[in-house]
């Protein structure tokens, strides 16, 4: 079973593109480290107040795999500097 989710995120602290970038190599990096997920930035790369991120995991039943998933979305939104404001699931 494969869960994929985007997780839409508006940044209001950061005022470039670099400390957009810092904010989100932090965050994926502890999330990629953290959790058994894949995570990368898939739109708004060119906007520094807005992210949008994929993450992907796989299991061979779907709670364990969309465990997985919400654990590392908790975790993201468990970032003060950010806030979710869009969230998808999708299963395959």
């Amino acid at each position: 079973m494969i869960v994929y989710a985007e997780c839409s995120f508006f940044i209001p602290m950061v005022a470039n593109l670099k400390e957009k970038r810092s904010v989100l190599k932090r965050m994926t990096d502890r999330t990629k480290n953290s959790y058994n997920v894949s995570v990368a930035e898939i739109d708004h790369q060119d906007l520094w107040q807005r992210t949008t991120i994929a993450l992907v995991a796989t299991a061979s039943s779907k709670d364990a795999a969309e465990r997985e998933v919400r654990r590392a979305i908790r975790f993201l939104e468990s970032n003060p500097e950010w806030e979710l404001s869009e969230l998808t699931l999708e299963y395959y």
